[in-house]
């Protein structure tokens, strides 16, 4: 009894003792108002910190350091030539400029986010090669884990037999890390009045691996330049609480083009906006200005066409084998498709008046072709080239926030005009 008494005394001294600190402490300004910010929470999905390539065009090395060390699946894909690493979603904390220049059997490598949970690298091959062994290595003599891959050179016939004939894995992550952080769960919301505002689905292009057009640093990537402009369009359209705006990737994420469509189709959206920002190959010249684009089964000119075929290739270059929607012949789906065409070719023109405005336009500003992402039959949608980053007036544009700023207040002025004239006409019908 005794003894208990002393403990309950010491206890008693220490909480008072760390009392008298607390309260000798000065307090900040938001301390005093109000109970302290919740840390952070600190992601632990593991950190790659560099990459390179070691080798010669019969045999090439590539390895990723990583602060721990990671499950992994490779296969390799042709038509392009190319070699695909699924990997548990990872931190990518790789010097600037890393993988965009080539040695051996790799003309580059890109890398990036392409769901929760799963991260994806693409290796661009010079010619078919295929895996010659892949493995990780722990840690060791100072020197960090590491994900390496040995490519060896072959040929087409040889390669071609070696792919597998079932179908390839799906985009989904490769494999379960443990040390990935899990996300906490989140108390269900009890379910309010259903939402009947109109839906608009705003897409910025590209994501993850899928860099799109580039010129300069990172600072002029479309994946980063067409994000930030679609959130702040997000922001300006929902500021007027007419409707509700669904993103198919809100952070650097790949999304598949069929995926783009499905979200709005799904959500049965009465406006789809495909934010991109294109760029000249070199020597092609120097074009400018923003340019809208629909469906068409012909292009309207030769470089709408080039345009629709990358833009196209987004998910052959996220590591996916590209294929089409299987097109249901319907004579009721052949109707709703000239419609939506209609509306789409509406809005286009509606939002080349409000856009002539606030930013520069290309001397042909409107244009249609082939786009994969445009061919929902019941959503009207375009595809908005906001500039070329191959231009030096247009990047400094597209990094612009006063520029943006107009830009976006065009587009919803736009929206709102467009929309606002079909509920009137859908009214009355």
């Amino acid at each position: 009894m005794a003894s208990r008494a002393n403990q309950h005394v010491l206890l008693g001294s220490a909480l008072l003792c760390a009392a008298a600190i607390l309260c000798a402490l000065p307090l900040s300004a938001d301390a005093a108002e109000g109970p302290a910010p919740v840390p952070a929470v600190v992601s632990n999905f593991p950190v790659a910190s560099d990459a390179r390539l070691a080798g010669d065009p019969s045999q090439t090395r590539f390895v990723l350091d990583l602060d721990k060390p990671i499950q992994h699946r490779a296969f390799v894909l042709a038509d392009p030539y190319r070699v695909v690493v699924d990997i548990p979603q990872v931190s990518f904390r790789l010097p600037a400029g890393v993988g965009t220049a080539g040695r051996g059997l790799v003309k580059a490598f890109r890398y990036g986010l392409v769901m929760p949970g799963g991260s994806r690298i693409v290796l661009d091959l010079t010619g078919p090669a295929k895996v010659a062994t892949s493995y990780v290595l722990e840690a060791a003599n100072g020197q960090p884990a590491r994900l390496v891959l040995e490519l060896v050179e072959v040929d087409r016939t040889t390669l071609l037999k070696s792919l597998t004939p079932e179908p390839l894995p799906e985009l989904r992550p490769a494999v379960v890390d443990a040390n990935a952080a899990v996300a906490p769960a989140v108390p269900a919301k009890p379910a309010g009045p259903p939402d009947n505002r109109p839906v608009i689905v705003i897409d910025p292009g590209h994501g993850g691996p899928d860099n799109g057009t580039q010129a300069g640093g990172s600072e002029f990537m479309e994946k980063n330049l067409v994000l930030t402009f679609g959130l702040a369009l997000r922001d300006r359209i929902e500021k007027s609480g007419k409707y509700r705006v669904v993103m198919t990737r809100s952070d650097d994420t790949f999304i598949p083009l069929d995926e783009r469509v499905r979200i709005a189709r799904n959500e049965s959206a009465a406006l789809l906006v495909s934010i991109h920002a294109d760029a000249l190959p070199r020597g092609e010249g120097d074009a400018r200005g923003a340019t809208i684009y629909t469906l068409s089964e012909k292009a309207s000119d030769v470089e709408a066409e080039r345009l629709a075929e990358a833009e196209n290739r987004s998910d052959a270059i996220a590591g996916v084998t590209m294929s089409e929607e299987p097109v249901v012949a319907d004579i009721l789906i052949d109707l709703t498709q000239r419609e939506t065409r209609t509306f789409s070719n509406r809005f286009a023109r509606v939002l080349m008046h409000e856009m002539k405005t606030a930013a520069r336009m290309h001397k042909h500003p409107l244009k249609s072709a082939g786009f994969r992402v445009l061919k929902a039959p019941d959503v009207p949608s375009v595809l908005v080239e906001l500039g070329y980053v191959s231009n030096k007036g247009d990047r400094e544009h597209l990094v612009s926030e006063s520029w943006r700023n107009r830009t976006v207040s065009s587009m919803s002025r736009a929206i709102d005009a467009f929309l606002a004239k079909r509920l009137v006409s859908a009214g009355s019908k």
